[in-house]
């Protein structure tokens, strides 16, 4: 097993934006719109620090995704790729703050408004504006666990890269037909882990 922290950064024009569901009650006799404008900042991810915070699983499906996408064949394996051996041979530790000189939180977020599918569903007629947080510029180290020996350093550090230009983070991804979530790896740390 081999643990690795991967620096990361944000690729400028393309914003971070999240969209997390969250469960804050309606006030009495307030309309859709109203509630929207008054909770748009509660789609952030954060820890108990306030730190708003890339979930791990965004990390992990967006590698996994790459990892489908590319389909690199794993050498001497009859035609097999890396996918399923990414789907179970790592993960990435904990959720993963972000930074901008300083800590982001909620309040440094900027507002994207944009016309929503009311039901969420893309070609369903009705739209509505819907609001959401975005980050312009961001930095963080995630921290992955390698479980499985076949991924090695060289395949895992390209398709780290490749799942940030191809797949991205977050609300209007690349793997989703946007713009926004790509970012770029600076720096990876290598570490073996004793059992």
């Amino acid at each position: 097993m081999r643990l690795c922290k991967v620096h990361l950064e944000s690729i400028p024009g393309s914003p971070y934006s999240q969209s997390a569901q969250h469960g804050t009650d309606k006030l009495d006799r307030e309309i859709p719109d109203d509630y929207d404008m008054r909770t748009w900042r509660e789609h952030c991810t954060t820890n108990t620090a306030g730190q708003v915070c890339i979930p791990s699983m965004a990390f992990k499906q967006c590698i996994d995704t790459a990892a489908y996408k590319l389909g690199v064949k794993v050498p001497n394996r009859r035609g097999a790729t890396y996918k399923s051996f990414f789907a179970s041979g790592f993960f990435c530790n904990e959720d993963v703050p972000i930074a901008n000189g300083k800590a982001l939180t909620k309040k440094d977020a900027g507002m994207v408004a944009i016309n929503a599918n009311a039901n969420g569903q893309r070609g369903s007629g009705t739209r509505v504006k819907r609001r959401f947080p975005e980050f312009p510029k961001w930095s963080g180290i995630a921290e992955f666990t390698i479980v499985d020996d076949i991924i090695t350093q060289d395949v895992f550090e390209l398709h780290v890269k490749s799942a940030g230009m191809i797949v991205g983070i977050g609300r209007y991804r690349p793997e989703n037909g946007g713009k926004n979530g790509r970012f770029r790896a600076t720096k990876f740390e290598w570490d073996d882990l004793k059992l």
